[in-house]
């Protein structure tokens, strides 16, 4: 999975973010599930910088909602 910089989530809309927010949590869990069966053995790094991505997204929603409602 290719990592994402901020500047291409920032030009997203809201719509988009959510859905990509979605897709990512959906990896997550599925990595997740790997890594407790053992079956995860390459891609074992890349549990972090999802969780990282997944808290941008957030973070952005969160700080586009803030000053929607300012």
């Amino acid at each position: 999975m290719a990592r994402i910089k901020l500047k291409t989530f920032r030009e997203m809309n809201d719509t988009d973010l959510a859905g990509k927010l979605s897709e990512m949590k959906a990896d997550l869990a599925k990595m997740r599930s790997e890594q407790s069966k053992g079956t995860l053995k390459k891609h074992s790094g890349e549990i972090r910088y999802v969780r990282r991505d997944i808290a941008r997204i957030m973070t952005i929603l969160n700080e586009r909602k803030a000053k929607a409602s300012a």
